[in-house]
């Protein structure tokens, strides 16, 4: 049965390709969208480039036929601007002048008038509560969605192995179908396995016996840099284990890296930590430099209005990076800050070098970046277009590194199926150049009472 969709404007700001994702169905753009969209045209940052290539689509559109009448989709659908119902009544708390209601209008009016189901695409939470207040059907734009938080890829998994392959597991290793899991009811089963994901492995005879491995082809094999300390610090636990594992690898068999991990999980720390052992203890000539973004809510809104050079206006934003770096350049708890002047020096110096670069997200868009160590914080703050634009800008030898909590998002219409990192981790799982790994509150550092309030809170 074919269906009638209204389409919010949101939908377009986050997905400008969005008007194909409806198979054969019948799309219906109310007019005040396009005036939303003529409003945001010349907005800076994504928000901006994302309207004007909605744009750019429905003029392709436009060309093609009348879209009052109708024009095909090449998902197979068609796309209709309505320009009527003005005159449908709404529930007398709801004002006809707000753009949103008058959407409400036209999904009101259609319902009436063909009799079909009608269903109202956003991403605005407040406006799928105010279409079921009056009988509409609403929805959210599901096409980038991907499972809920317990069920997304993790990138590790704990298992079972017979005995007899652990004495030369390091040698050898362990195949994948010798391995299993058991679930509440004492049923053992093989586990769905991909490539790179790292193992907790024990043996079925002993609790005292356990490896830590990662899937490479059809064997669980021992981790390459477990004894590795860089830049001076340790790994305290398995999911850190595996955190290092994944950064200290090179570039052209490890260019991408996904971090998940509630807050005092050492992700920034544990990153900044590799790409300083890389560049200055132990340089390898592998990356020019480490570059750093951090996207913020209000970022495209805000830089524009705040005073100084990109510098200074991202200055704020990257507070916590310098944290991070006065830990690990004066690494003696006891006196690291009795003399906070030198310790500024100290890091001021790193950037004066060039070693580390800061960039605005929305300057990266564009561009190549080659040969270089990227991390990017705060990465659940990213929507899904803007991820798979960063990750195609990676040149040669780059290695991208997304860090990100998705219970902590920050920016509208984007929650924890919906945002750029779960979005990567789903859709980039089993790949052999991605290597996740999500760490758990259990495995927080930074204080007890961070990780007492993580359990509790």
């Amino acid at each position: 049965m074919v269906k009638i969709y209204v389409v919010d404007t949101n939908v377009l700001i986050q997905a400008p390709y969005g008007l194909n994702c409806f198979e054969d169905n019948q799309v219906i753009l109310p007019v005040v969208v396009l005036e939303e969209l003529d409003n945001l045209k010349k907005a800076e940052g994504e928000i901006g480039a994302n309207v004007r290539k909605a744009i750019r689509m429905l003029e392709e559109l436009r060309l093609k036929g009348d879209l009052l009448t109708g024009v095909p989709l090449s998902g197979g659908g068609t796309l209709r601007v309505e320009t009527n119902y003005c005159d449908v009544e709404l529930p007398p708390d709801l004002p006809e002048t707000k753009s949103d209601n008058r959407i409400l209008k036209v999904c009101l009016g259609l319902s009436k008038e063909k009799k079909e189901q009608v269903v109202l695409v956003t991403k605005d939470i407040l406006l799928r509560i105010k279409a079921q207040i009056t009988g509409i059907r609403a929805e959210d734009f599901q096409t980038e969605q991907v499972l809920g938080r317990e069920e997304q890829y993790k990138g590790r998994i704990s298992v079972y192995a017979p005995d007899e392959y652990f004495k030369d597991f390091k040698k050898k290793g362990i195949p994948v179908d010798e391995v299993y899991c058991v679930d509440e009811n004492g049923t053992s089963f093989a586990p769905q396995l991909y490539e790179n994901e790292f193992v907790i492995i024990q043996s079925d005879q002993s609790r005292k016996k356990t490896h830590l491995g990662r899937v490479e082809r059809d064997c669980i094999k021992k981790l390459d840099y477990r004894k590795a300390t860089p830049y001076g610090v340790s790994p305290r636990n398995a999911g850190q284990y595996f955190l290092q594992e994944a950064l200290m690898q090179p570039a052209d068999k490890a260019p991408l890296v996904i971090v998940k991990g509630m807050a005092g999980t050492s992700k920034t720390f544990y990153s900044l930590a590799v790409g300083l052992e890389k560049m200055l203890n132990n340089p390898t000539n592998e990356y020019r430099r480490i570059m750093i973004c951090r996207p913020n809510a209000q970022f495209d809104e805000d830089i524009g209005f705040l005073p100084g050079d990109e510098q200074e206006k991202i200055g704020p934003l990257m507070r916590p990076i310098i944290d991070n770096l006065e830990q690990l350049i004066d690494s003696n708890e006891e006196s690291r800050y009795e003399n906070e002047a030198e310790l500024q020096d100290k890091v001021q110096e790193v950037f004066d070098r060039g070693i580390i670069q800061t960039e605005a997200l929305n300057y990266i868009r564009g561009r190549s970046i080659v040969k270089t160590y990227l991390i990017i914080d705060e990465a659940q703050n990213m929507t899904p277009n803007q991820m798979k634009g960063l990750i195609t800008r990676a040149g040669k030898d780059t290695k991208i590194i997304l860090l990100g909590d998705p219970n902590q998002i920050d920016r509208p219409f984007l929650d924890e199926r919906t945002n750029g990192l779960s979005y990567a981790s789903e859709h980039m799982k089993g790949s052999p150049l991605c290597w996740q790994i999500t760490l758990s509150a259990e495995e927080c550092e930074r204080s007890v009472l961070a990780a007492d309030a993580i359990l509790r809170m």
